[in-house]
């Protein structure tokens, strides 16, 4: 296994600095922000329902630890909320426990505790050689917001597994006797670069086990930030402008049964630069064999699932142009008649399509000091701090769409009828024998 060194951490480091401060020197100290802003369809708030309903669930599934977010919690949409996340890169003291004195607004109290990621534990147990069964995957490509289905579509591939024996000490030369054929063809998928910091040696987090907590319903990043600890520049105090705060909730709604054209609308998200949508449905013809029906909102082929990650703005404004993205005046989009047609029917057991929505926020660096508008000047930055927002929503097709964040009387003043289908509110009723 490769070990991490910190010289890999380091350049891992410099890799996600602005241009701007690659053109003088690195500083040694760099701060990493991300605000998600998750919306859950028919689920309340985690920040509102801890005293609730959240308390009653989290007595059934083993106590208060169960809602406790860990770094990072901002990159996947999850439970209703807002989520923060924070890392942080000194190479004057690696790995040293610091300090996020944050504003009254966060909720939070005074300051936040950012620790080093807990070490590894390594599980000793020694894996045993199993078989692997013969599988069938055929996988249905679409793209395209409209009521048609386009001309040239759905993409097809199909991959059939024959099974054999694999030996999990031995890697893949452990694949005895296992193999693949396909057929068809996919399209290329987007390059999408990672930008994001992961759990390393050498950097500390929030929130963390012995710190971390659910960020309040309505708290606010906005204000003043002081960053203290051992090694940490005394001059890094700066202030969140209200541009880079959490974005407000992103209200999907959906009208239609999924056998259909099914119209998606959601008001306009306040600083959303862009937006994104994917759909996706596993569907089960027999114990083995499946049929993955996927589909984006881009105008191209070949947009999938990871670009509901954080962009930089180069890459929203470039697949703005590409009409891979949606633009931020759009405020609706209509998913192609009868492609998850078979998540209307009601079969016992078959999952619904789930839809995933995400609202590209601003992303912004403070560098300090600033770069002096004179090339000529030396300039040496003691500090960095990059702020990343983005909303998101998910949904099932199929489910009232109108639990999603938004009063029915909200957006089209209250003209849409409710669906006749379970909300999610009904299902978790049922679920907690409530």
């Amino acid at each position: 296994m490769r070990r991490t060194t910190p010289l890999i951490t380091l350049a891992a480091t410099l890799l996600a600095l602005p241009a701007a401060s690659q053109q003088g020197k690195t500083p040694p100290t760099n701060l990493y922000i991300d605000v998600a802003t998750h919306n859950l369809a028919g689920m309340p708030d985690m920040g509102g329902m801890l005293g609730g309903l959240g308390g009653f669930m989290a007595k059934r599934m083993g106590g208060g630890e169960a809602f406790k977010p860990t770094y990072p919690s901002t990159r996947a949409a999850g439970m209703s909320g807002q989520y923060l996340d924070i890392a942080l890169h000194n190479a004057l003291k690696p790995g040293v426990e610091a300090q996020d004195q944050v504003p009254a607004g966060l909720n939070l109290g005074k300051s936040l505790t950012l620790l080093p990621p807990e070490p590894a534990r390594h599980d000793k147990s020694t894996p045993e050689a199993g078989a692997v069964p013969d599988v069938e995957l055929k996988i249905r490509e679409y793209w395209g917001c409209g009521a048609a289905v386009r001309p040239g579509q759905p993409k097809l591939a199909s991959f059939k597994v024959k099974g054999g024996l694999i030996d999990p000490k031995k890697g893949a030369a452990g694949m005895g006797g296992v193999s693949v054929e396909s057929s068809g063809s996919l399209s290329k998928g987007l390059y999408v670069p990672d930008r994001d910091i992961d759990l390393k040696p050498g950097l500390v987090y929030w929130p963390n086990p012995k710190h971390g907590r659910q960020v309040p319903a309505g708290a606010r990043l906005a204000g003043g930030h002081q960053i203290t600890g051992s090694g940490i520049p005394a001059s890094m105090s700066f202030n969140v402008d209200e541009a880079a705060d959490f974005m407000p909730k992103l209200g999907l709604r959906a009208q239609g049964d999924a056998a259909d054209a099914v119209s998606l609308a959601w008001p306009s998200v306040a600083r959303a630069r862009a937006y994104f949508i994917t759909g996706m449905r596993m569907e089960m013809a027999s114990e083995r064999s499946y049929t993955l029906t996927v589909w984006s909102s881009a105008d191209v082929a070949g947009a999938g699932s990871e670009l509901h990650a954080y962009l930089t703005g180069g890459s929203i404004d470039k697949w703005l142009k590409q009409k891979i993205l949606l633009p931020a005046s759009a405020t609706s989009c209509v998913v192609p008649k009868g492609i998850f047609a078979s998540a209307a029917a009601g079969e016992a057991g078959m999952v619904p399509a789930m839809l995933m929505m995400t609202a590209y926020g601003p992303e912004h660096w403070i560098t300090y000091p600033p770069k002096p508008a004179d090339p000529k000047q030396p300039w040496n930055p003691e500090w960095s701090v990059r702020l990343r927002a983005k909303s998101t929503a998910t949904a099932m097709l199929g489910l009232d769409f109108g639990e999603m964040g938004m009063p029915q009387d909200e957006g089209d003043g209250g003209k849409t009828p409710p669906q006749k289908r379970p909300g999610m509110k009904g299902l978790l009723k049922g679920l907690l024998g409530g």
